[in-house]
């Protein structure tokens, strides 16, 4: 019964019956005003009065101002309630992303502290010292991550990013950036193809550019479940824009989610309920990122259904260093 009744005190219940009282007000008095003259005309007919003392020009006019002043009303009553719903998804989004990003932030300082008693109470090898210390060090840089993701955002969305764009070939920035970070991709395979052979020069930002590349990298790791993970990097030049793309043989982008991934806050649910925890920034700020390159990123499933593309366009004119 009590779940009944919140039903009616529901945003969406309130906004719909608002709109139909309204509706039905102005619909009311449009006929009641139609009956009424429809009697009057008869009266003035019957005893031969004079109809200007009774029906006015401007009666008309009264109506269609009051119906486009209804119509406003009802217009504004809907942009109202399409932002509170947008307000409170929001929130939402929020409220998950604090969850998870005190997660984030927990555990690496949860794990740092375990390691250290550890070593507080114990007399440890070298070896046993060393392999320690490489789990604390991948605890820092975690942490150092989610800090410096959370700074990044801030910058971006305000602006405040510091650095200039630069003419670089696209494919070495790849290409150096994959073999300086190397370490950090595990297990997954990821292969750079440029089947042209020539170089893109393009105006970037490197430590934005580099970001952008390592953020789609690691989500196509994140969600990846085959034995040998595996991503193919292609650069391909086709009517004035140049085309990066990301193909990963993942869990896939569903087609419902193709737009919402780049949402802040945004985290993918997956049928088996073993998404990885995330602050739902990564694909957001690549999209940032990309529009401040004047290009932008699209997702979508690979025609066999088992991986996801992401690719990144961008406006391209050959140009030399």
């Amino acid at each position: 019964m009590i779940s009944r009744l919140k039903w009616f005190f529901h945003p969406v219940f309130i906004f719909i019956f608002s709109i139909l009282a309204l509706a039905s007000s102005l619909f009311l008095y449009i006929y009641w005003y139609i009956e009424v003259s429809t009697g009057l005309k008869a009266a003035v007919q019957r005893y031969n009065l004079d109809p200007q003392q009774f029906f006015e020009a401007q009666t008309w006019v009264v109506i269609l101002v009051l119906s486009i002043l209804v119509g406003i009303i009802l217009a504004g009553i809907f942009i109202i309630f399409l932002y509170s719903q947008k307000m409170a998804r929001l929130n939402r989004l929020q409220h998950e992303f604090i969850n998870n990003f005190t997660h984030e932030l927990k555990t690496p300082v949860t794990s740092l502290k375990l390691y250290l008693e550890t070593f507080l109470k114990h007399e440890l090898p070298r070896k046993e010292q060393t392999k320690y210390i490489g789990y604390m060090l991948q605890d820092v840089d975690r942490l150092g991550d989610n800090i410096s993701r959370i700074l990044n955002l801030a910058r971006i969305e305000t602006k405040t990013y510091g650095g200039e764009f630069i003419p670089s070939d696209l494919v070495k920035t790849v290409e150096q950036f994959h073999e300086n970070n190397r370490h950090l991709f595990g297990n997954c395979d990821i292969r750079i193809h440029n089947s042209s052979g020539q170089p893109f020069f393009y105006n970037i930002n490197p430590p934005l550019f580099e970001m952008l590349v390592m953020n789609i990298l690691n989500n196509g790791i994140k969600y990846n479940d085959s034995e040998n993970p595996r991503i193919d990097i292609r650069f391909l030049q086709e009517n004035g824009r140049l085309y990066i793309r990301f193909e990963d043989n993942g869990i896939g982008v569903d087609k419902t989610e193709k737009k919402k991934i780049f949402r802040k806050f945004y985290q993918t649910k997956r049928a088996d309920s073993l998404s990885p925890k995330g602050s739902g920034l990564g694909l957001y700020l690549v999209q940032n990122i990309a529009h401040m390159h004047r290009g932008k990123v699209m997702a979508e499933r690979l025609p066999d259904e088992k991986g996801s593309v992401f690719t990144l366009i961008l406006p391209f004119r050959p140009q030399h260093a």
